[in-house]
C-alpha cells in the first residue's frame, strides 16, 4: 500500500502536468520587441516627380500648391503644340496616368503617338496613353470648337474599343458628360448603339421620351431592351437568328402601334400612359478621370421622366414585343411561343396583319428592269427618218391617188427602217427592253403589209392613228382632291399624297375604278413592274406617313374608303 507521502506526490505531479498543458494551449497574445537599436536603412534617394517632367519638356508651372488635376491641365496647355518623332513603343500602365508618372522614353512615345492620332492614324498602344489624351480633351485642350473635341473622343473610342475593350466602361460615360457640358444635343441613340444599350437609366429614359414625342420609328431594339420585364437575349429564337429580324421589325411595329393609338384613341404611346412626371438629378461629371472641375463644374443638372419605373408602360411594351416575336416565329417556322399576358385582340390583329404583308413582300422575287444604252448617232438618224415620215404623212388630200399611194408606201417603209435602227440600240440585258423594241418592229412590218393591200387610205386618218399610238392620254402624277376637302385634310394625309410616285397614284386610281384588277395590271405593265410590288410600295409610304397599312388583299382598307371618296377621278 502507498503511504500518504506517495499519494501527495502523485497528485502534485498531476496538478503540475495539467497546469503545464494549460499554459502550452494558450495562444500568443503579445510579442515583446527590443527597439533600442536604430534600424539600418538603404541610402536610396527618392526623385522629385516634377523634375522629371521639367527636365524633358521644360514645363514651368505658376507658383503655389496645385492639385494634381490643376497641375495636369497646366502641363497639358504647355504641351498642346508639341509633336513627336517616330520612336519605339514603350509599355505604360498606371492607375492614375499623368505626364509626371511617365519616364522619358514613355513621354517621347506619347508625343509621337498623339501626333499620329491627330493625323487620323491609330497605332497600337497601351490604355494609359489613351487616358492621358482623353483627359486633355475633356479638360478643353486640343480643340477649338466643342464639336471637334467630341469627334476626337469618338474616333479614339471607335478605333481602340476592339483592341482595348475596357475602354467602353469609361468612354460611354465620359462622352455623355462631354455632350451635356457643351450642350451639343448629339444623338443619344448613337450612344445607345455604341454602348450596346448599357447606359445609365436616366439617359435611356431621356432618349426614349424624345423618340416617343417625335420619331417613334427610330426606337431601336437595344434601347427597348431595358423596358421589357425579362431578358430577351436569353430567348433561343433571339440567339438563333431572330435578333436580326426583331431589330428590323420592332421599330416599325412601335411606329405602327403609336399611329394606331393616336388615330383611334387620340393619344399616342407617350400620352396613353401619362408619361410626363419629370425628375431632376445632379450628375457628377467625368468620374474617375483627371478632370479640373473649376473648368466646367463638378456636376450638371438632368431633368427626365423615369419611364422605366412605370409598371404599366413596361407591361405594355413587353406585350407588344411578345406579340411581334410570336408572329415572327410563326412566319419563320420556328417552334414554340412566348407565354404570358397577351395584347388586346384589336391591337394584336393590326400588328399581325402588318407582319403578314411585310414578310410576303420580302418573299416576292425582285423584277430587274432592263438597262438600255442609247447610241446617240443612231438616235439622231432615227429622228431624221421620223421627221421624214411626219412630212410624208402631211400630204394634201387633193394629190393624185397614184402619188398618194407611192408616198404612203414610202412613208411606211421609212417607219419600218427607223424602227429597225432603234432595234440595234445596245442593251445590257435581253429582257423587257428587247421585247418592246421587237414588238414595235413587228407592228411596223404588219402595217407595211396592210397599207400595201389598202391603196385608198385616207392621209388624215393615218396621221390621227399614228399620233394616238405614240402619245396616249395624259395621266395625273399626283392625287387630285376635291378643293373643299383638301384644306381640311390631316397633315399625315397630305404627307402621304406628296410622297406618292406617279405609278402609285395611277395604281390608287385603278383600285378606285370599276375594274381594279384589270386597270392595276395595265398600270404595272406601263411602268414595267408587278401589281403586288406597286401595292407594297404604297403600303410602305402609308406606314411612314399615316402609320397604317392602306391596302389589304389587293384592295383599299374599308376604314379609309371614306377618305378616298373625295379623290377626283
Amino acid at each position: 500500500m502507498m503511504n500518504m507521502d506517495t499519494l501527495v506526490r502523485i497528485h502534485t505531479w498531476r496538478a503540475v502536468k495539467r497546469n503545464s498543458m494549460k499554459e502550452d494551449s494558450r495562444q500568443l497574445e503579445f510579442m515583446e520587441i527590443d527597439l533600442s537599436e536604430e534600424p539600418i536603412t538603404a541610402a536610396v534617394p527618392v526623385p522629385d516627380r516634377t523634375t522629371i517632367v521639367r527636365a524633358d519638356f521644360d514645363i514651368r508651372l505658376p507658383g503655389g500648391i496645385l492639385s494634381s488635376e490643376k497641375r495636369f491641365v497646366e502641363e497639358a496647355r504647355q504641351l498642346i503644340e508639341v509633336e513627336g518623332e517616330q520612336v519605339p513603343c514603350v509599355p505604360f500602365m498606371s492607375y492614375w496616368p499623368t505626364y509626371g508618372v511617365m519616364n522619358e522614353p514613355q513621354r517621347k512615345w506619347y508625343m509621337y503617338w498623339r501626333t499620329e492620332v491627330r493625323q487620323g492614324r491609330f497605332p497600337d498602344t497601351d490604355l494609359s496613353y489613351l487616358f492621358i489624351h482623353i483627359y486633355e480633351l475633356i479638360n478643353g485642350i486640343g480643340w477649338q470648337k466643342p464639336l471637334e473635341g467630341y469627334d476626337q473622343l469618338k474616333q479614339l473610342w471607335m478605333n481602340y474599343r476592339e483592341r482595348l475593350p475596357q475602354l467602353d466602361v469609361y468612354m460611354q460615360e465620359w462622352i455623355l458628360d462631354y455632350d451635356l457640358v457643351h450642350e451639343l444635343n448629339m444623338s443619344l441613340s448613337e450612344m445607345v448603339e455604341l454602348s450596346s444599350g448599357y447606359l445609365p437609366p436616366e439617359i435611356l429614359d431621356m432618349e426614349l421620351q424624345r423618340l416617343l414625342s417625335s420619331n417613334v420609328s427610330d426606337i431601336s431594339l437595344k434601347l427597348l431592351q431595358r423596358y421589357y420585364d425579362y431578358d430577351i437575349t436569353l430567348s433561343k429564337f433571339y440567339r438563333d437568328g431572330g435578333k436580326q429580324v426583331l431589330e428590323q421589325y420592332i421599330p416599325r411595329v412601335m411606329a405602327l402601334v403609336d399611329s394606331y393609338l393616336l388615330r383611334t384613341r387620340k393619344a399616342g404611346i407617350l400620352d396613353q400612359f401619362e408619361l410626363n412626371h419629370e425628375r431632376t438629378i445632379e450628375r457628377t461629371l467625368f468620374r474617375k478621370a483627371v478632370y479640373d472641375d473649376s473648368i466646367y463644374g463638378k456636376s450638371v443638372q438632368m431633368t427626365y421622366v423615369p419611364i422605366g419605373e412605370h409598371a404599366d408602360f413596361v407591361q405594355f411594351v413587353t406585350r407588344v414585343f411578345r406579340c411581334t416575336e410570336n408572329k415572327c416565329r410563326e412566319l419563320l417556322g420556328f417552334r414554340g411561343r412566348l407565354r404570358g399576358k397577351t395584347l388586346e385582340p384589336e391591337l394584336a390583329n393590326v400588328i399581325e396583319r402588318y407582319l403578314d404583308k411585310a414578310f410576303a413582300a420580302e418573299q416576292m422575287p425582285v423584277v430587274e428592269q432592263a438597262i438600255v444604252r442609247i447610241d446617240a448617232e443612231k438616235l439622231a438618224a432615227l429622228q431624221q427618218e421620223s421627221e421624214y415620215v411626219r412630212r410624208a404623212l402631211m400630204i394634201e388630200d387633193e394629190q393624185a391617188p397614184e402619188d398618194g399611194n407611192v408616198n404612203h408606201a414610202t412613208d411606211v417603209s421609212n417607219r419600218w427602217d427607223g424602227l429597225e435602227t432603234l432595234a440595234e440600240i445596245e442593251q445590257d440585258t435581253d429582257s423587257q427592253g428587247h421585247v418592246i423594241i421587237q414588238n414595235s418592229v413587228d407592228e411596223a412590218r404588219s402595217e407595211d403589209d396592210t397599207y400595201s393591200s389598202q391603196l385608198k387610205v385616207d392621209g388624215e386618218k393615218a396621221i390621227n392613228s399614228d399620233r394616238g399610238q405614240g402619245s396616249g392620254d395624259s395621266e395625273s402624277s399626283t392625287l387630285q382632291w376635291e378643293e373643299t376637302v383638301f384644306a381640311d385634310l390631316d397633315e399625315e394625309w397630305t404627307a402621304f399624297s406628296r410622297q406618292l410616285s406617279p405609278q402609285h397614284v395611277q395604281a390608287i386610281y385603278a383600285l378606285l375604278g370599276v375594274n381594279p384588277d384589270t386597270e392595276l395590271m395595265r398600270v404595272a405593265e406601263q411602268y414595267g413592274t408587278m401589281p403586288a410590288l406597286l401595292l407594297d410600295e404604297i403600303n410602305d409610304v402609308a406606314m411612314e406617313t399615316i402609320g397604317d397599312l392602306l391596302i389589304d388583299a389587293d384592295r383599299i382598307v374599308s376604314d379609309y374608303m371614306n377618305v378616298f371618296e373625295h379623290v377626283k377621278r
